[in-house]
């Protein structure tokens, strides 16, 4: 508050969420499924400034490239993986929106045609293959949350090494089929089960070397 008193109100925000901002940026246009309210709601008129919204992993590939793991280069593409699977794609130095704002959504690409189909109607997605949300349906409820099912993966649970690395492998197909349509310098990954370090990396890239 005092800071806040010292320097005055803001006049402009920059706010990142998840979901597809409008085109003049005043709020999210669309985010199915998740954080209900969040869709539509005018940031500028809650806060009383300017509000410019951006995609969370489209922030957070701006970030990279401006500071971070990517800096200077101009073909990259990031996954974040968390919840969900978020992404965001710069290519020959600019960020791909496309017609509705939706290149770089890679969590969204099929990776199996006969599967369930995701909050967006994508039928067996990234997203779905390793994203937390739907970890327990994926371990028969055995597992709620993705850090539970990495500590038992690490102490040798067999069930667990099956659905870890099977989650693993689709990450795989889902990163050597983006290297394939967009053809980035650099593919980054972030979020919440990055923490996993190891236990993500080393199955990652044993994986990947096999689909080169």
């Amino acid at each position: 508050h005092t800071v806040a008193h010292a320097i005055g109100a803001p006049t402009t925000v920059g706010l990142c969420a998840p979901g597809i901002a409008s085109p003049d940026g005043r709020h999210i246009d669309w985010m199915p499924g998740r954080l209900p309210g969040l869709e539509g709601l005018d940031w500028s008129t809650r806060l009383g400034a300017t509000v410019r919204v951006l995609n969370d992993a489209q922030a957070a590939l701006r970030a990279e490239v401006w500071v971070g793991a990517a800096k200077g280069r101009s073909d990259v593409t990031l996954l974040t993986l968390g919840t969900g699977v978020g992404g965001a794609t710069l290519s020959g130095g600019k960020l791909l929106r496309g017609h509705l704002g939706r290149a770089g959504h890679w969590g969204h690409i099929s990776l199996n045609h006969m599967g369930p189909r995701d909050i967006v109607n994508t039928p067996g997605s990234l997203e779905d293959a390793i994203g937390n949300a739907t970890l327990e349906k994926r371990s028969g409820g055995r597992w709620m949350d993705t850090a539970a099912l990495v500590r038992a993966y690490c102490t040798g649970d067999e069930a667990a090494a099956v659905v870890w690395l099977d989650s693993i492998r689709a990450l795989a197909a889902g990163i050597a089929s983006i290297g394939n349509a967009v053809d980035p310098e650099l593919i980054l990954i972030g979020g919440g089960i990055v923490q996993a370090g190891d236990a993500l990396f080393g199955p990652l890239r044993g994986f990947l070397d096999t689909f080169e």
